[in-house]
C-alpha cells in the first residue's frame, strides 16, 4: 500500500490502474541496555566486579545511588517486592540495620545465593511494569510491610504499580536524584538526625505526589485588576445607551419626521450590533497547558508510545496561483513535527489535478529523508525550510553539538537545490503541451482535464515506504486527488475536505484531524501535542470537537495597513468564546475530533437521582421536600423504571437516531452503562461487515429494532463503503481488524470513497463532515456541532503554532472580506441562520449570540451608509 505507486481510478466504471511504482526500504534496529528503573543510568558493578544488585529477593536493577538515596531518605524497601533494602558492603549505616543482627555488619557477601534457589544472585528477574505485548505481570508483595515509597510518591492506601507508572522515567525524578548526587559530594556523608532533612524529604514527596495528579491544562484567571474596569465601563456605556435611545424615541422631530425615523432605526441596529458583539466577551478564558505532564502520561521513554494518532490535511487547488514551493514547506513542517512518526499520516488534496504538484511532492518526499532528521536532531524551529533559514536571529542560541554549523551549511546548500528543482517544475508546468502531461514513465497524466478525471491517491512515505537518510521510519505522506465528472457538484473546498476524511478513515483512521490550508505551515513543532492536552484530557477530551488555534501571519508590515493581525478577533474575542461553549473554527489550525466530524453527538453526563428525605412515610405528602421527591418515585414505579426511570428517557444516540438506554446489549455487544453510547467500554476496536450489523439486530423487541441502525441505515447515512462504515465505529482510531491485511483493497476502497458519486443520497456535506451551502464552510461546520452541544477549545501557546501567509496588497485584501461577508449572507439565507435554527439543541445563549454577529455583520454597512449619508442632502434643502 505504501509503495505501490499512484493508484487512479473510477469506482462507477469500474476501473483501477497503478501507473507507476516506487522502491520501499525497511530498516529495524533495536538494543536493549539493562539500566536503572529509577533514573534511567547504568546500574554499575561492585567491587568485585558483579552487577551490583540492591534486593536479593526480585533483582529489581536500582543503581547504588538511588540505593543508597532510598536507604537514607526514603522507605528502605524495594519498589518491586516492597523488601526491605540489606546494608551492602561500605555503604553507611542508617536506622533499621541494627534488626539485622551485628553479623550482617560489612560482610563481603550480604546474599546468599540460598536465597534464590536456582539462580544466580545476581541474575534479574521479569521487573517490567508492562511486558512487550502490554500484559501486566504478577507483582509479589510483603504482607506486613508498609505500602509507601518515595519512588512513585506512593501513599498508604493506593496501589505502588499505578504511581510508579506515573513518576517512573520523570524529569521531575532526574532532578531530584541529580540535587541528591551532588548535596552527596559536597557533604561527603548524610546526618540522618537532621529534622530539616526529613522535613525536605517530605516535602519532596508530596510535591511529587501532586505532580503526578494534576490536570494537563488549566484555566488562567484574568486578574480582575484588569477585567472588572472592562466590565464597569461596558455596564456603563449600556446605561448610557438605554438613556440616549429613549430621548431620541420620546423627542421625535416634527419638521422632519422621515429623517428622525431612518436616524432612529439607525441608531437601533447599531445599539443591537454593540449588543452582540459585547455580550460574549463578558467571560474570557486563557488557559495554560503542560507538556511535560502529557510527556509522563502518555510518552515516557522506554515504553510504548500511547499519544492517539492523527493525521494532517493539506488543501490546494491552483499550484500556480498557490506556489508549490509554499506547499512544499507546508508539508516538510508536518513532516518534521514533534510527534511519534508511526502516528501522524499527511494527507495532500489536490482540488487541480495538476502534475506539477504531483512531481513537487515527489521532490518533497526525497527531501525529507534529510531535512526530518536534521530537525529532530538539533530541535531546530520552524520546521519549515523556507522560514527557517530566512530568519535574521541567532541560530547557534542554545546549540551545544558541535556539529551543528556544518550540517546546518550542508542543509542549507540541498535545500536551495531542491528550490531550484522545484522552480524548474514550475517553469515547465507554464506551458501545456497539446497532447497533454505525460509521466516518466511514458504514461498519460490522468488529471489532463481538470474537470473530467478519474480518482488518483499515491502514497510516498510511510511505515513500510522510504526511510530517512538515517534509516527511521517517517510520516505517511499521501497524494489524494478527487474524481470529477461534468454535471456533478464538487462543493469546492468543502466537498474536497470530506472527501480527505473518508480516504484517511479507510487508509489510517487517526481519531483526531488538524487541517491546514497550503500557506499555513507548522511554527511550533509542539503544537499537536499542545491539543493533545485537551483532547486526551480524561474529563474534557470527551466533550470537545475541536480545538482551534489562532492565526498568525507572515510578511505583514508594521503598521498592518491592511488588519490582517484581526487582534481584536483572535485574542479578545476568541477569548470570550473560550468561556461560553467554545471560539468558532476560523477553516485553518484546527484539531478536530472525527467522531464529531461524523455527526455524533458528544456523551451526556448521567443525571444524578434528586435528593429524597426519609423524615415522613413514603404515604405521606407532607415532608422537607414538599412530598416531590416520593411523587417521582411513585411515577417512576408505575412506569416500571424505579430508580433508574431517568435511564429510560430517550437519547439521540449513533447517527442521530432515538435509542431507549435499558439494561439490554446494544449492537456492539457490550452492555449499555450510564453513560449511553458513548462509555469507555464501546472504545474498542471491532471491524464490522455490513452483513453483521443487520445479524445484529436479531432477537430484539420490535422497538428496539426500529431504535437501531439498518444496514441501509448505515449506507444512507455514510454511503456504500463497508470498509469506511466499519471504521466509524473504532471510536479510538485505527483501522478495523483485518482491513490492514489487504493492502490493495484498501486502496480499492480509498479510490471508491472519492468517487464523485459517492456522495448522492447520503448525510455528507448535511449533517457529516464540512457543511454544503455557503463559501465559509468553517463557520456552517462549527456552528452545527455547538448545536448538537459539543464544546471547543482555544489553545494560544507562546510560541505561534501556525503561520500563514497574508494580502499584501488592497484587491487580495478586499476580495477576501467580500468573500467572508459573502458567506455569512448565505448562511443568513438558510435553514442554519442562528435566529432560528436548533432552539431544540445544547446551543448555549450566549454563543447564539455570537454566531448571530457573526452573520449579521455584513448588514451593518447598510445602516451605516444611510446614517452618513442622509443627513447631508436634508441639511442641504433647510
Amino acid at each position: 500500500m505504501d509503495a505501490g505507486g499512484l493508484a487512479a481510478g473510477s469506482h462507477m466504471r469500474g476501473e483501477l490502474h497503478v501507473v507507476r511504482g516506487r522502491d520501499a526500504e525497511a530498516a529495524r534496529s533495536g538494543a536493549d541496555v539493562r539500566t536503572c528503573r529509577v533514573c534511567g543510568d547504568e546500574v554499575g558493578a561492585r567491587e568485585d566486579g558483579q552487577p551490583f544488585v540492591a534486593c536479593a529477593e526480585c533483582g529489581f536493577p536500582v543503581c547504588r545511588p538511588c540505593y543508597e538515596y532510598e536507604r537514607s531518605d526514603g522507605t528502605q524497601r524495594c519498589p518491586q517486592c516492597n523488601t526491605r533494602y540489606k546494608r551492602q558492603k561500605g555503604c553507611p549505616r542508617v536506622e533499621g540495620d541494627e534488626d539485622d543482627g551485628p553479623e550482617m555488619d560489612d560482610l563481603e557477601e550480604e546474599f546468599p545465593a540460598a536465597k534464590s534457589p536456582g539462580k544466580k544472585p545476581h541474575e534479574p528477574v521479569a521487573f517490567d511494569v508492562y511486558s512487550e505485548n502490554g500484559e501486566q505481570p504478577p507483582q509479589r508483595w510483603r504482607t506486613g510491610g508498609q505500602t509507601l515509597s518515595s519512588f512513585t510518591g506512593s501513599v498508604a492506601g493506593k496501589d505502588l504499580e499505578a504511581e510508579r507508572e506515573m513518576e517512573a522515567g520523570s524529569m521531575e525524578w532526574k532532578d531530584r536524584i541529580d540535587k541528591w548526587k551532588t548535596k552527596q559530594e559536597k557533604r561527603g556523608k548524610l546526618n540522618h538526625d537532621d529534622s530539616d532533612d526529613d522535613d525536605e524529604k517530605n516535602d519532596d514527596e508530596y510535591m511529587l505526589l501532586a505532580e503526578a495528579r494534576q490536570p494537563l491544562w488549566r484555566k488562567v484567571p484574568i486578574p480582575s485588576s484588569q477585567i472588572n474596569p472592562y466590565r464597569i465601563v461596558i455596564v456603563l456605556r449600556l446605561v448610557v445607551l438605554c438613556f440616549f435611545l429613549k430621548f431620541r424615541i420620546t423627542t421625535p422631530a416634527t419638521d422632519a419626521v422621515p429623517l428622525w425615523l431612518a436616524s432612529v432605526v439607525c441608531e437601533l441596529w447599531f445599539a443591537l450590533s454593540w449588543i452582540l458583539d459585547q455580550l460574549p466577551k463578558w467571560a474570557p478564558v486563557t488557559r495554560e497547558t503542560y507538556l511535560d505532564r502529557l510527556a509522563l502520561r502518555y510518552d515516557r521513554e522506554g515504553e510504548a508510545c500511547r499519544l492517539a494518532p492523527i493525521d494532517f490535511f493539506v488543501s490546494t487547488v491552483d499550484p500556480l496561483k498557490e506556489p508549490p514551493l509554499i506547499t512544499a514547506n507546508t508539508v516538510l513542517s508536518i513532516l518534521a513535527v514533534d510527534y511519534p512518526v508511526d502516528r501522524a499520516s499527511c494527507y495532500v488534496s489536490d482540488d487541480g489535478a495538476s502534475m506539477l504538484l504531483f512531481d513537487t511532492l515527489s521532490e518533497t518526499a526525497e527531501f525529507a529523508r534529510r531535512w526530518v532528521p536534521f530537525c529532530k536532531k538539533f530541535g531546530v524551529e520552524p520546521r519549515a525550510p523556507e522560514f527557517y533559514f530566512s530568519q535574521k536571529m541567532d541560530y547557534l542560541k542554545d546549540k551545544v553539538q558541535p556539529t551543528f554549523v556544518k550540517e546546518r551549511r550542508a542543509m542549507k546548500r540541498e535545500y536551495e537545490e531542491f528550490k531550484v528543482r522545484v522552480n524548474a517544475l514550475v517553469a515547465k508546468a507554464q506551458k501545456k503541451p497539446e497532447e497533454g502531461w505525460v509521466m516518466q514513465d511514458g504514461t498519460p497524466w490522468p488529471g489532463n482535464n481538470t474537470r473530467d478525471h478519474p480518482g488518483m491517491i499515491q502514497v510516498y512515505l510511510g511505515s513500510q515506504g522510504a526511510l530517512d537518510v538515517e534509516g527511521r521510519e517517517l510520516p505517511r505522506l499521501v497524494y489524494v486527488s478527487r474524481e470529477k465528472r461534468p454535471g456533478y457538484n464538487h462543493h469546492k473546498k468543502a466537498g474536497a475536505m470530506n472527501a480527505l476524511v473518508r480516504v484517511s478513515a479507510v487508509l489510517t483512521n487517526a481519531p483526531f484531524i488538524l487541517n491546514l490550508d497550503c500557506d499555513h505551515y507548522v511554527n511550533n513543532s509542539k503544537a499537536v501535542r499542545e491539543a493533545m492536552c485537551f483532547l486526551m484530557d480524561p474529563q474534557l477530551g470527551r466533550k470537545l470537537c475541536y480545538v482551534q488555534f489562532p492565526q498568525r501571519f507572515d510578511g505583514i508590515d508594521r503598521h498592518d495597513r491592511y488588519a490582517n493581525r484581526n487582534v481584536v478577533f483572535f485574542d479578545i474575542n476568541m477569548k470570550g468564546l473560550d468561556g461560553i461553549q467554545g471560539p468558532v473554527y476560523v477553516g485553518t489550525g484546527c484539531v478536530f475530533n472525527r467522531q464529531a466530524l461524523y455527526g455524533y453527538d458528544p456523551p451526556r453526563p448521567e443525571k444524578r437521582p434528586k435528593m429524597t428525605c426519609d423524615c415522613w412515610p413514603s404515604w405521606c405528602c407532607c415532608c422537607c421536600c414538599f412530598g416531590g421527591g416520593s411523587k417521582h418515585q411513585r411515577r417512576g414505579k408505575n412506569k416500571g423504571g424505579g430508580a433508574d426511570s431517568g435511564a429510560d428517557e430517550p437519547r439521540r444516540g449513533l447517527l442521530g437516531f432515538y435509542r431507549k438506554r435499558g439494561g439490554k446489549k446494544d449492537k456492539l455487544g457490550a452492555k449499555k452503562g450510564g453513560a449511553g453510547l458513548y462509555s469507555k467500554k464501546h472504545q474498542q476496536r471491532a471491524a464490522f461487515e455490513l452483513e453483521e450489523i443487520e445479524e445484529g439486530l436479531e432477537g430484539y423487541e420490535e422497538l428496539d429494532r426500529s431504535s437501531l441502525m439498518s444496514q441501509k441505515g448505515f449506507e444512507k447515512r455514510f454511503g456504500q463503503s463497508p470498509v469506511f462504515i466499519a471504521s466509524t465505529l473504532v471510536e479510538d482510531g485505527g483501522l478495523p481488524q483485518g482491513a490492514a491485511a489487504d493492502p490493495a483493497a484498501l486502496i480499492k476502497e480509498a479510490i471508491h470513497v472519492i468517487s464523485c458519486g459517492y456522495e448522492e443520497k447520503t448525510e455528507w456535506g448535511k449533517e457529516i463532515g464540512w457543511i454544503y451551502g455557503s463559501v465559509t464552510e468553517d463557520i456552517l461546520t462549527g456552528f452545527k456541532m455547538h448545536c448538537r452541544g459539543w464544546k471547543s477549545v482555544y489553545c494560544t501557546p507562546a510560541r505561534p503554532a501556525f503561520k500563514g501567509s497574508a494580502p499584501i496588497n488592497l484587491s487580495d485584501r478586499l476580495h477576501q472580506v467580500l468573500r467572508w461577508a459573502l458567506g455569512s449572507v448565505e448562511i443568513f439565507m438558510s435553514r442554519h441562520c442562528p435566529l432560528w435554527y436548533a432552539y431544540g439543541g445544547r446551543l448555549k445563549w450566549l454563543e447564539r449570540f455570537a454566531y448571530t454577529n457573526t452573520i449579521v455583520y455584513p448588514f451593518t454597512s447598510i445602516p451605516l451608509l444611510a446614517y452618513c449619508t442622509i443627513p447631508a442632502p436634508c441639511g442641504v434643502e433647510c
